[in-house]
């Protein structure tokens, strides 16, 4: 082989992998690393809005903090209800956000004398964090505020409520062997399994030359490098083969983020009493506000037949 061939195949390498691993971190930039909600930040509804208000300026709302198994600190806002209650709704936000967009969730509970628990995820809102969890290491955190909040009232009866990527945290930490205060779930428009989802967003991109397996292989890689944990493994579907709690699968029928169809395979797939409900017209998270009345009914009558 002639020097120039060497020094031509070289290049071509370098170019290859130089090309690659500034592929990997602008999607480990994009897709991982947190970015926080802000005030100029606008709500697809002015009830959500609403909502953050409502929480930020509560009366009673106190800020309260634990430590995750990494030993992050880990922030939630505890709101409890007016009168005396052993109910106690967990309300998962979901990505790019913080616990204040579930402002109008926790008014809702707290009407009906439910204690509402409002979690930062880790690396959002008041919580520490780099990187984002996709609901994989979320679940474990949220495992630690059910704990947090039996260690308080022994006699909890403890309902989780997750939206989008709380949804699938909801989901996953359903997978779990959970203490029987666990009553109840319900999960909003959740992703069957993390690694379709990025497929799915990412053929999205306006410019996505690289063919999507490709793409997916790369973020696998650059993500278990940086983040320590494998994208293939935050999967919603195999948690709720083997969860116990009962849960109600919600999705809105317009939804262009997360495609709606993930909510019928997590329903069939799920082995625990179960529910499902389609809000039609309604996009991403948007059913609490497209329809509120069918919203709530059918949580009310969900929540019914369980011992929540």
């Amino acid at each position: 082989m002639s020097k120039k061939n060497a020094f031509v195949k070289l290049g071509i390498f370098s170019a290859l992998f130089g090309g690659a691993f500034a592929f990997s971190n602008y999607i480990y930039k994009i897709s991982t690393v947190p970015h926080q909600h802000t005030d100029d930040d606008k709500d697809f509804d002015e009830q959500i809005t609403e909502g953050r208000h409502f929480v930020r300026n509560h009366p009673d709302r106190q800020d309260m903090f634990i430590d995750s198994i990494d030993q992050l600190k880990l922030h939630a806002s505890y709101i409890p209800a007016s009168t005396n209650s052993h109910k106690y709704a967990i309300i998962i936000h979901g990505i790019w956000d913080n616990h204040e967009s579930n402002g109008i969730y926790a008014k809702h509970y707290l009407e009906k004398g439910i204690n509402c628990l409002l979690p930062d995820l880790r690396g959002f809102g008041k919580s520490e964090g780099k990187y984002i969890g996709y609901g994989l290491d979320d679940r474990l955190d949220i495992l630690e505020w059910i704990y947090w909040i039996i260690k308080r009232d022994p006699e909890a009866k403890i309902l989780l409520h997750g939206m989008s990527m709380g949804a699938a945290t909801t989901l996953m930490t359903t997978g779990e062997h959970l203490p029987e205060n666990v009553k109840a779930a319900i999960a909003d428009s959740a992703y069957a399994t993390l690694r379709e989802q990025f497929a799915a967003t990412y053929k999205s991109f306006k410019g996505s030359f690289i063919p999507t397996p490709i793409a997916l292989a790369l973020s696998r890689i650059i993500i278990y490098l940086r983040a320590g944990y494998d994208i293939n493994d935050a999967s919603p579907i195999k948690a709720v083969a083997k969860s116990e709690t009962p849960t109600l699968f919600i999705h809105g029928d317009d939804d262009s983020f997360i495609d709606p169809h993930m909510c019928s395979r997590l329903y069939e797939a799920a082995s625990c009493p179960k529910q499902y409900c389609m809000i039609l017209g309604a996009g991403h998270i948007e059913g609490v506000v497209k329809d509120p009345d069918n919203y709530w009914g059918k949580i009310a009558s969900f929540l019914a037949k369980t011992d929540f």
